[in-house]
């Protein structure tokens, strides 16, 4: 395309108003400029979209839809670009600004890669960095990671190679003229769909970069907050890959779940709840109990967290929990 830019950042905007500023000013202020900000109005009534236009830059493109979704306003900013490489960052997170000159470099450097990224922050509602990071594997990453982890992290943390994004394209099963890449009758842990379709099932290939390059915003009543029905839409996602690689799950499905659900017990923690948390722990050790063998340290912590919750007055709990978690405790 002519005078294309090398990156599109694709950011969909959806009741983001408190956070939506610090998001689009983490990508102006990136060291490598040579990008587009597409930013998807996805059918909101709040400020959102009039605090992205204020911003003046003539990088940034404002491209407007009736709710979709976060997966819709993914597909629709993604048929929208026009870089070699797809950046994706929400509403409420924020970038390094070497963030995009770091995966360009190795998108770049090494054309086998077909998505790059790197560990993330955590950072309460305010912005302010927790003491938690996810700190994903970022080498000799295989499908099997994909199910049982998620080693990209969250939906803000990639850079796509648009080529990769064309070989998993399908046309929406209501509108055939649209094109997409995020299933959209996923609400949530449709990124996880993504990131498994494009392992298992077209052969792409991950690798990460050393860095917390994404700030992850852990905001209460969020879509985290529902911790029941994500562990829903995870099990769809993988009841969709068994139907095109049922071998994977046969041999990691219990492993994968025993991870999602200790996953979820932390969120649970977070949000406060001791007694679902506790049951969370207990259904993952049900599922598979060698998860205190691959990983004694963080599963006993998940654990141990999840019943002093449970049973320790609230304020004492709390006052040891900011001890390690900030604000998120």
């Amino acid at each position: 395309m002519t005078n294309a830019p090398m990156v599109s950042v694709v950011m969909p905007v959806y009741h983001v108003a408190a956070f939506v500023g610090e998001a689009v000013a983490s990508v102006l202020a990136q060291r490598y400029d040579d990008f587009e900000l597409i930013i998807v109005d996805d059918g909101g009534d709040d400020e959102s979209v009039a605090l992205c236009r204020a911003f003046g830059d003539p990088r940034i493109r404002v491209v407007s839809q009736a709710n979709r979704g976060l997966a819709g306003a993914r597909n629709t900013g993604i048929a929208e670009a026009r870089g070699r490489y797809i950046a994706l960052l929400d509403g409420d997170d924020r970038w390094h600004p070497d963030k995009l000159m770091l995966h360009v470099i190795h998108l770049e450097a090494d054309r086998t890669v077909d998505v790059s990224y790197a560990g993330s922050r955590m950072i309460d509602a305010a912005g302010r960095p927790l003491r938690v990071a996810m700190r994903p594997r970022l080498a000799d990453v295989t499908a099997a990671h994909f199910l049982t982890r998620n080693p990209v992290g969250n939906g803000s943390a990639a850079v796509l190679r648009r080529t990769a994004l064309h070989r998993v394209a399908f046309a929406h099963p209501d509108t055939p003229e649209r094109r997409c890449w995020f299933d959209e009758s996923f609400r949530q842990s449709e990124d996880i769909e993504l990131w498994l379709r494009m392992a298992a099932g077209h052969g792409c290939r991950f690798e990460g970069i050393a860095g917390l390059l994404t700030d992850y915003r852990i905001v209460r009543g969020g879509l985290s907050a529902n911790i029941v029905r994500q562990f829903e839409s995870w099990q769809r996602a993988v009841d969709k890959l068994a139907g095109y690689a049922p071998d994977l799950v046969a041999r990691h499905g219990n492993r994968a779940a025993a991870y999602q659900l200790r996953y979820l017990a932390r969120r649970a923690v977070q949000l406060g709840d001791g007694p679902f948390a506790a049951a969370l722990v207990r259904q993952a050790l049900m599922r598979d109990p060698a998860i205190l063998i691959a990983e004694p340290v963080k599963t006993a912590i998940t654990a141990l967290a999840a019943f002093a919750l449970r049973y320790m007055p609230a304020p004492a709990f709390r006052a040891l929990g900011t001890l390690y978690l900030g604000a998120a405790a």
